[in-house]
């Protein structure tokens, strides 16, 4: 985990968590960052996307009131990413779209601009949600902005 701080801040993170708080002030949509730093033994078989799933489920996302949940996987040490959104958000967005955004945030990884390529990663999936899933009357932050690094 050490290697990690030292090519992610701690400010860094805070940095990404101040995003994902301005980004749901234009947004009905939740956003999650996880960076997973290795895989476990009894996940080693599994696809980065299979593991972006059980993450999504571990933090709950899936229970927002209106399923608007997005998160962003970053399998830190393989440099493979996945954004997973729940059936709210896809039912208008299609995977290609993620999957275009997450091409995006690898060139990034590819140059070490872990912050900025993270950061930008977040602005582009907050504009599609702020397009199609403005904030409503009376919106509650419902899931952590906190970064989770494990």
């Amino acid at each position: 985990m050490e290697k990690f701080y030292k090519l992610v801040s701690k400010n860094d993170l805070n940095a990404i968590r101040d995003e994902i708080a301005s980004i749901e002030k234009h947004t009905s949509g939740e956003i999650r960052v996880c960076f997973k730093l290795k895989r476990g033994l009894a996940v080693r078989k599994k696809t980065p996307r299979e593991l972006a799933l059980l993450e999504f489920h571990k933090l709950k996302m899936h229970k927002t009131a209106d399923k608007t949940g997005v998160l962003v996987f970053i399998l830190f040490k393989e440099r493979k990413f996945e954004i997973v959104a729940d059936e709210g958000i896809n039912s208008k967005i299609k995977q290609e779209k993620w999957d275009e955004i997450s091409a995006e945030m690898c060139r990034y990884f590819a140059e070490g601009n872990y912050r900025e390529g993270v950061i930008h990663c977040l602005k582009e999936v907050g504009k599609v949600l702020a397009a199609d899933f403005p904030i409503k009357p009376g919106d509650v932050n419902e899931l952590s902005n906190e970064v989770v690094v494990d």
